[in-house]
């Protein structure tokens, strides 16, 4: 049977330099989000091997609201609600999903999700499930923030807002103004949305992320995912109590959806431990990745960086696409990123700075970047 629509969605693609394929894991880790280096080390191991002799089950084998509640999952809640420093926890399978139960279900009909321009996919397509109304805000900019909520009022609305925003954003590396969006979420009483994905295991006391020292408020919400930083999968909800009460009477992505694996949970309980008894694996992580900072400056003339993650912007998708190229030949894991992901005219090099990853070899690649990008 032939599909000649999508043959010929696919052959643009091609053309365009945005066609995309599976790659095997292959040279330096350049490119996943295992900031930690938590996901194949004997810490996780170990928990792994533990919670099986324990008897934890592999599967749930139902959704959470029927026999696949596990007292895994729950005593991870519990510790991840403590750790973080709010109310309650909601575990889910992934960070996507969570986004996805977040928006589509928080968010009542007259109400107003504002969002920075840059947020991730999973929240638009939670508001897109969603009966709230929309509307983006200039990125990073709690003053635009502040002049799109006002002007919402000013034109009838008269519901709850919700304030959507990245603590560190997954493509430019930079940080939300936390403290600039919690003054105008508490001058509007309106609920602060912190997607962590980026932050957690990596900034805030412990590595409990950007908003630690506002996550007890009533009017935040934040999110943590557990397949980044924390080397395990799943997304951790934390806030409110009501307002994760509510996700589970009301989500569609938690009430039909089998339940994570009790012996995730376990993993992902070990590696919040770990961040606790463990502080030196943080700033061993900080270390290189202000090693990276300095050799990409001193040997590409790159700077501004503010995280771990340091986007090299190209512009065009071929020749993005031809660098990235150049350096996996070099024995270098680095992704190009292109269109729909960031914006047209903006693909880049995505570098995420590990501890997977050494010194010296990092400053081996910023060399051999520096070289290419000097014959490009």
């Amino acid at each position: 049977m032939a599909f000649p629509r999508h043959e010929k969605v696919l052959t643009a693609l091609k053309n365009r330099g945005r066609y995309r394929s599976l790659m095997p894991r292959a040279g330096h880790d350049f490119a996943s989000n295992d900031y930690l280096g938590l996901a194949g080390d004997d810490v996780l191991r170990d928990a792994a091997a533990a919670a099986l002799a324990r008897g934890v089950p592999v599967g749930a084998g139902g959704s959470r609201l029927l026999r696949g509640n596990d007292k895994e999952h729950q005593l991870l809640e519990a510790e991840a609600a403590a750790f973080f420093g709010t109310e309650s926890a909601l575990f889910m399978g992934g960070g996507f999903n969570a986004n996805l139960a977040i928006f589509s279900t928080l968010p009542q009909q007259g109400d107003l999700v504002l969002y920075d321009a840059l947020i991730h996919a999973s929240t638009h397509d939670g508001m897109r499930l969603g009966r709230a109304q929309t509307r983006a805000f200039a990125h990073n900019d709690a003053a635009d923030a502040a002049a799109q909520l006002a002007a919402w009022r000013a034109e009838g609305g008269d519901g709850q807002v919700w304030i959507a925003v990245e603590a560190v954003y997954s493509m430019d590396g930079d940080l939300a103004p936390l403290k600039a969006l919690k003054l105008v979420a508490d001058a509007h009483d309106a609920v602060l949305v912190v997607d962590e994905a980026h932050s957690t295991g990596v900034f805030g006391d412990l590595g409990r992320g950007l908003a630690h020292d506002i996550a007890s408020a009533q009017n935040v919400l934040s999110l943590h995912t557990c397949g980044k930083a924390l080397g395990a999968s799943g997304a951790l909800i934390c806030g409110a109590g009501v307002l994760i009460e509510s996700l589970i009477n009301k989500a569609r992505s938690f009430i039909y959806a089998t339940a994570p694996s009790p012996l995730n949970a376990a993993l992902v309980r070990a590696a919040l431990r770990e961040l606790q008894d463990n502080p030196e694996r943080r700033i061993q992580a900080w270390d290189g990745i202000y090693h990276a900072w300095a050799e990409a400056e001193r040997l590409c003339g790159l700077s501004g960086f503010k995280s771990q993650i340091l986007p090299v912007i190209v512009g065009a998708d071929k020749p993005t696409m031809k660098l990235a190229q150049g350096l996996q030949e070099r024995g270098y894991d680095i992704r190009g990123i292109r269109p729909p992901t960031v914006p047209r005219g903006a693909s880049r090099l995505r570098i995420s700075i590990t501890l997977n990853t050494s010194g010296e070899v990092v400053t081996q690649m910023f060399s051999d970047l520096a070289k290419l990008r000097g014959a490009a």
